[in-house]
């Protein structure tokens, strides 16, 4: 049985410069010779290329892939720089209507969110593009990356929460509908809003 993921859930944003100076030279996993990325319209496509020949050329390996979104990042000046806001927040009228807002720039940030299929694409060396979007988890300051994957005929849990690796653990139950998971899913039989 080779390594695979059977489960992915990722919320993970970074900046886009962030995931470019990464894949410059990241720890390449085994399997794979090399990384190409390549960016269409919003799309950012991380792909692996085979270090094996007997992967086909014409066989699709496993990718990344993030939506790229715009967003203003404001300085925060420092606090003598900071202007005096008196009795709170001041909406329009009052003293210092002419402040000009502190100093941003656009920054673009590459979103790897979605389920599996949404943000890791194809089999063929997909755990090992995994173990990439994992590295990524690791350098990402917001979101959270979840997984169930099979590694060496053993099941395995992450779970990157900001940055930062959290406890995970697998509960295999024989049905579905017993354990703390089933308590959150929809009892799709008595639900009001479904008229018989």
């Amino acid at each position: 049985m080779t390594n695979c993921v059977f489960q992915l859930h990722s919320t993970l944003e970074l900046p886009l410069e962030d995931v470019h100076e990464f894949l410059e030279d990241p720890d390449l996993p085994e399997g794979v010779e090399s990384i190409d990325f390549t960016r269409r319209n919003n799309t950012l496509i991380v792909r692996a290329v085979a270090a094996d020949d007997s992967i086909s050329k014409y066989t699709p390996t496993a990718q990344l892939k993030a939506s790229v979104t715009e967003n203003r990042v404001y300085e925060e000046l420092p606090e003598d720089e900071q202007p005096p806001h008196p009795g709170g927040p001041q909406w329009g009228g009052g003293p210092g209507e002419d402040e000009e807002p502190p100093p941003s720039e656009l920054v673009e940030y590459a979103c790897f969110k979605g389920d599996r299929e949404t943000v890791l694409q194809n089999t063929a060396l997909q755990y090992s593009m995994f173990e990439v979007l994992r590295e990524i988890a690791r350098i990402a300051e917001k979101g959270t990356l979840t997984a169930i994957a099979a590694v060496d005929e053993e099941l395995e849990a992450t779970r990157i929460v900001d940055g930062e690796e959290r406890p995970a653990s697998l509960e295999v139950v024989e049905d579905p509908t017993e354990g703390p998971a089933a308590s959150k899913g929809v009892d799709w039989r008595n639900n009001e809003f479904i008229s018989e």
